[in-house]
C-alpha cells in the first residue's frame, strides 16, 4: 500500500526513476513503515537527552610529531619511471590554455 503522506510516484519522477506498479506499492509500504516508526520515536520522552551532533563520541587522535629517517633524493628518484633535474617527471594532465 502506498503511503498517504508521501506520493511515491511524484518522488520517483523528481528522482527521474521509472518505477513499475509493484515497485510503487512496495516502496510505498516501506515508506509507510518508516514513517510509522518515526511517529513512534516522536512519542519518546527526550526531555533529559542532550543534543548531539553524532551518536558516537568523537575526539581528535594525535601522536607526537617525531622526525624519522627519510629517503635521500637520489634513493627516492631511483624507483621513479622518469626523473628530470632532481624531480619526478609525470605526464601532463592539464591542456594548455588557448
Amino acid at each position: 500500500m502506498a503511503s498517504d503522506r508521501i506520493d511515491v510516484r511524484h518522488v520517483a519522477k523528481l528522482a527521474r526513476l521509472a518505477l513499475t506498479e509493484s515497485e510503487v506499492l512496495r516502496y510505498g509500504s516501506q515508506l509507510a513503515g518508516l514513517l510509522t516508526f518515526v511517529d513512534e520515536l516522536r512519542g519518546l520522552d527526550t526531555e533529559h537527552v542532550g543534543a548531539t551532533a553524532q551518536v558516537v563520541e568523537s575526539r581528535n587522535v594525535t601522536r607526537p610529531d617525531v622526525v624519522g629517517p627519510c629517503l635521500s633524493r637520489e634513493d627516492a628518484l631511483a624507483g621513479a619511471p622518469q626523473a628530470q633535474n632532481g624531480f619526478f617527471r609525470v605526464p601532463k594532465i592539464i591542456a594548455a590554455a588557448e
